[in-house]
């Protein structure tokens, strides 16, 4: 089963916050989104909280003959790696009427070469004491597998293999367009807020390819053939359009000639892939998404508002919209949990997040849970009220330092897992980030002041073009609005 992404909301980027509401909305297949995002490793320093969160050292690049990038990442605390390869495509690099291609041809390539059989290669890691998996999210399609340090040489020659030598008949690519379309089924139709997520949007991407599902459109799914798959692999697949990702026991010097013996060899076949995104045309006036299901027990609203990307707005200001996101509601000392949750009761849960790891756009988001017997109605107007007040109102230093310290200890809970490191800096390397701009994060987050979060919040915080979606139990009637 692979570990994909269908819907890129809601999502906020860090690790620890990222745990919370995905929980918290219980949207089983946001997969690609919770795991989209970037955390700096760098040399720790005294006791500082941010310093705290930073790891043992800078990564390492190099770039083979072919034209492949290489990051490795060190991380010497135990004799096992984390191996990925990703390659900088994604659901929004596929055009009309083959939607959902990139995310089909990611279960495919499990489907083996002439030297491994279907089915085997993640059978032959797990022999090997691995595990392994794959993500498809809008700008990247990545594999992996984490092993043991003396493993390594298996996998990366078994993932060179199919980078090259996948097989592909009927056989094998027509059942497994029914896997596709039973996911879709499961994770998108079968999810009443995973469904309200694709319709907002929609609403608020308009014609761009971020406002679609990343599995695709159901009809065109059912329609993509043996030859599109091959298609798409051979013209994406190649090392130029590859970046490969190691962390853990293993440095540059022990990397550099395993990378130059399995992947330094791959002639590069295809031209070179850019990925151009249209402008996002963002909504010109408030839109709203209505859903009545009857398997909705208790309502539920969301709100998400245009936002620039992270690598758009540069290291300090996206670092000031992880800041705004923490001191809005980032968790239970928000202003909004405090206000709506702990002093007034009107909700039973409230949360924020900056999404910025896309190309050329992103999203602010808002999500709250009326009180029990509650209407959607009185929690939005909540929230809004709250809003208002937080516009008008000072940014205190106690708000600030908080919020810059809670951002860093989920850096440092993220730092226990290779997989989380070789994620962060794959994500944020695939959409316009560098890894210096990765590394550097608790800089940049140091430098936030309280101005920074007040431009942060005048500049996404703007109702005339956001999209708020209602989550209602089928027998509950529309809400009359002023």
């Amino acid at each position: 089963m692979t570990f994909t992404s269908f819907t890129s909301l809601p999502s906020p980027r860090r690790i620890a916050r990222r745990a919370m509401l995905c929980t918290a909305l219980s949207v089983s297949m946001a997969l690609g989104a919770c795991a989209s995002f970037k955390l700096p490793f760098v040399q720790a320093q005294g006791t500082d909280p941010v310093a705290l969160a930073q790891g043992a050292g800078a990564p390492e690049t190099f770039r083979l003959a072919n034209g492949m990038d290489v990051l490795v990442i060190p991380d010497h605390r135990a004799p096992v790696v984390t191996h990925m390869v990703w390659y900088r495509v994604g659901a929004a690099d596929e055009v009309a009427g083959k939607t959902g291609i990139a995310h089909f041809l990611e279960h495919l390539m499990f489907k083996g070469t002439d030297k491994i059989a279907p089915g085997e290669f993640s059978k032959t890691v797990a022999r090997n004491g691995g595990q392994d998996n794959a993500f498809t999210n809008y700008d990247y399609t990545g594999y992996f597998q984490s092993i043991a340090k003396d493993r390594l040489p298996l996998v990366m020659e078994m993932e060179a293999d199919r980078m090259t030598n996948l097989k592909l008949t009927d056989k094998e690519v027509l059942p497994e367009r029914d896997v596709v379309l039973e996911e879709l089924r499961m994770r998108i139709e079968n999810e009443p807020l995973a469904e309200l997520q694709s319709k907002m949007n929609a609403a608020l991407y308009g014609g761009s390819p971020y406002g679609r599902d990343v599995i695709g459109y159901k009809a065109e799914v059912a329609a993509l053939s043996t030859q599109d798959a091959l298609d798409w692999y051979r013209r994406y697949y190649t090392p130029k359009n590859a970046v490969l990702i190691v962390a853990g026991d293993i440095t540059g010097a022990e990397l550099k000639p395993l990378a130059e013996k399995y992947y330094g060899t791959i002639k590069d076949y295809a031209p070179t892939h850019e990925q151009v995104r249209p402008a996002v045309v963002w909504p010109q006036s408030p839109k709203r998404i209505t859903m009545h299901d009857e398997r909705v027990q208790a309502p539920s609203w969301l709100r998400f508002y245009p936002a620039p990307s992270s690598a758009d707005l540069g290291p300090r200001a996206s670092a000031a919209m992880d800041v705004l996101a923490e001191i809005l509601g980032g968790g239970t000392t928000s202003r909004l949990y405090q206000a709506l949750v702990v002093r007034d009761r009107k909700l039973t849960a409230v949360q924020s997040w900056y999404e910025g790891d896309q190309i050329g756009s992103g999203s602010f988001g808002l999500y709250a849970l009326p009180r029990v017997g509650g209407s959607v109605a009185d929690a939005e107007k909540a929230v809004d009220d709250e809003l208002a007040k937080f516009l008008a109102s000072d940014i205190t230093d106690e708000e600030l330092t908080r919020a810059r310290s809670q951002l860093a200890a989920g850096a440092i809970y993220a730092r226990d897992r290779q997989r989380t490191m070789a994620m962060a800096y794959g994500s944020g390397l695939m959409t316009g980030l560098s890894p210096e701009d990765i590394y550097t994060w608790p800089d940049a987050i140091r430098a936030v002041t309280a101005e920074d979060v007040r431009d942060a919040a005048a500049h996404v915080l703007d109702a005339r073009h956001a999209v708020t979606g209602e989550l209602l139990p089928s027998a509950a009637p529309r809400e009359a609005r002023p």
